[in-house]
């Protein structure tokens, strides 16, 4: 009976080094990527986040001023066409969202601009969390994503024209007759708001107003 050489088996060790070293390798670099995309999601969930919050922010701004001048109608239409926020707020708040997510933003990555009918809102973000040198030397390195909010107004108002006051003839005669006290008016319902097709009448003294969601849509963009 022929045996084995001893040689044989010593050849074949050096492949099974290498091949379980290449799984290894294999291992390391799926590991790695994986690592990699996990990081560049939760940027770009980050970022989506920061756009996000910089819109609904406006938004809310411009429904407070809205309030404060909803007995004078000739000042609403700036806050209904999505002008009177601070753009500095609502980027704050962007930021916060941002941070609170892991990523990192400056006051000069978030703009605004106006697109079409609304109002665009970019913002750009680091990550706080990096792929790490420890596990591939010059990897040490974050995540970046940009993503874009748009705010567009859903309302408009048509203000009815003003109904004249009516008019006394003046009496006849010689006699100038004392000046009858005039009594002030009721403040008379608010018409010509529509909001998607939907009419709001204004009592100014009991105001029942739109909510923020009604007046403005936010919306991510791609």
């Amino acid at each position: 009976m022929r045996h084995p050489r001893s040689g044989d088996s010593g050849q074949a060790f050096p492949v099974y080094i290498t091949v379980i070293g290449g799984l290894l390798f294999l291992a390391f670099v799926y590991f790695v990527v994986a690592q990699a995309s996990v990081l560049r999601s939760g940027g770009q969930t980050a970022a989506d986040a920061a756009a996000l919050a910089a819109a609904q922010d406006a938004r809310r701004q411009l429904r407070e001023g809205w309030r404060e001048v909803i007995l004078d109608p000739d000042s609403w239409g700036g806050f209904l066409q999505g002008r009177g926020y601070d753009r500095g707020a609502a980027c704050e708040r962007a930021a916060q969202y941002a941070h609170d997510n892991d990523a990192e933003m400056s006051d000069a990555d978030c703009s605004d601009q106006p697109s079409g009918d609304g109002i665009e809102f970019r913002v750009h973000i680091s990550t706080s969390g990096t792929v790490g040198k420890s596990i591939v030397p010059n990897s040490d390195r974050s995540a970046e994503a940009t993503a874009t909010a748009i705010l567009e107004p859903r309302c408009f108002f048509d203000a009815p024209e003003p109904t004249p006051p009516p008019t006394t003839p003046a009496p006849t005669g010689s006699a100038t007759p004392e000046p009858t006290p005039t009594p002030s008016p009721e403040p008379e319902p608010i018409t010509g708001l529509v909001c998607d097709g939907v009419e709001w009448t204004i009592d100014p003294e009991d105001p029942q107003l739109p909510g923020a969601a009604d007046l403005f849509s936010v919306r991510l963009v791609d």
